[in-house]
């Protein structure tokens, strides 16, 4: 009975359609649900034949096992890791058979083939860019308090912390996602041939000492902590050794997080560059536009290590001349900023500046966090 009504106002339907009359309501209605009914109905097998996406991998690459525990080397390491700091020598043997040789990592700290000459105008294009200055106003908005209470405390200004986040990991999106004990065991122990080999793989023997004993000290199993293909860790991009000195627990929750709490990275920052030098009593901005004389004499001023040691008056009777007045006895040191085949860039440097140097030991890279931490600023206050 329910099969000839069903077929009766199939028959129905399709005569008024014919007939060019309007359908009445209840059967559009009807119309409609067996249209929906039906691509719902081939929406779910479509869905069923498509298979789920593939599960991200734990990490950025694939670890070789080749059993590090022995190397006569990280035996050695073993040795003086249980004699110095009271390790369990089998527990720290047992763990480096875990360890994974990561490839990647070696062919990254391999020397760049010769290139182009140094351009900051093309490198300052990779950080001082969109994605970077408006990460940077939502890093702000979202820890303004901890921003402000870093700079009260610390008297490192909001836009040079956001800078430094937002050039090391644009604001934590790019953490990494290398296991640190993989990374720093590679590099210690089969460093790639280069110049100061040997001086590489001292420093991070040292990482490596420093990864174990604060992975005992926070009570976490080392091989959690993922970072970069160097070993850096969390949103301010630490090796594990300026961890152990410098981080603070600046949300008050008993423990050091840089890669989950923005607010431990922003404390850590700003204790960072105040014990590589921030002055918080500087006046006036980071770094001043110089320009400089046809003599050249000026020339003495630069490769002389990071630091601001020289008197404004030598500068200025060398050829050095700055666009705007200086503060009355402060040093400075002279950058220059390449430009390939362009004329370079002068700018005189104050402490601040170059404690910005000793996160990474670049003027290019200090700049970028100075144009960084400006543009964000700037880019905020027109919101």
């Amino acid at each position: 009975m329910k099969l000839l009504l069903r077929n009766h106002t199939s028959t129905l339907l399709l005569a008024l359609a014919l007939a060019g009359l309007a359908l009445p309501p209840a059967a559009v209605h009807a119309q409609q649900s067996a249209k929906a009914a039906k691509a719902a109905k081939a929406k779910k097998a479509r869905k069923a034949k498509t298979p789920p996406p593939p599960k991200k991998p734990a990490v950025d690459y694939e670890g070789e096992f080749v059993n590090f525990g022995q190397w006569k080397e990280v035996k050695q390491f073993l040795d003086d890791m249980a004699a110095k700091h009271g390790f369990d020598r089998l527990e720290l043997e047992t763990l480096m058979g875990k360890v994974r040789y990561v490839d990647s990592a070696v062919q990254l700290m391999k020397p760049a083939p010769p290139g182009k000459p140094k351009n900051w105008q093309a490198y300052s294009k990779l950080f001082i860019e969109p994605v970077r200055i408006n990460g940077g106003v939502r890093f702000w908005d979202a820890n303004r308090d901890a921003l402000a209470r870093a700079e009260a405390l610390y008297g490192v200004p909001a836009e040079t912390i956001v800078g430094i986040i937002g050039v090391e990991t644009v604001y934590g999106a790019n953490t990494g996602r290398f296991r640190v004990l993989d990374a720093l065991t590679t590099l210690a122990f089969a460093y790639p041939l280069a110049p100061q080999r040997t001086a590489r793989m001292e420093f991070f023997k040292g990482e490596l000492e420093s990864t174990l004993l604060y992975a005992r000290q926070s009570g976490i199993d080392p091989f959690s902590m993922l970072g970069s293909y160097a070993g850096a860790v969390g949103l301010p991009q630490f090796m594990p050794s300026n961890i152990v000195k410098y981080a603070v627990d600046f949300d008050g929750d008993g423990r050091v997080d840089l890669r989950n709490s923005p607010s431990d990275a922003i404390g850590s920052v700003a204790a960072f560059l105040v014990a590589h030098g921030w002055n918080r009593d500087d006046p006036g901005p980071i770094v001043y536009a110089a320009t400089v004389s046809p003599s050249r004499q000026w020339e003495r001023y630069l490769n002389q290590g990071l630091e601001a040691k020289f008197r404004q008056e030598d500068l200025m009777a060398d050829g050095v001349v700055t666009t705007s007045s200086l503060p009355a006895g402060m040093p400075f040191g002279l950058v220059d900023l390449q430009n390939g085949s362009e004329p370079t860039e002068f700018w005189l440097g104050t402490n601040n500046f170059f404690a910005i140097t000793q996160y990474n030991r670049s003027f290019f890279y200090a700049m970028s966090v100075v144009e960084l931490g400006r543009a964000v600023k700037l880019t905020r206050q027109q919101m």
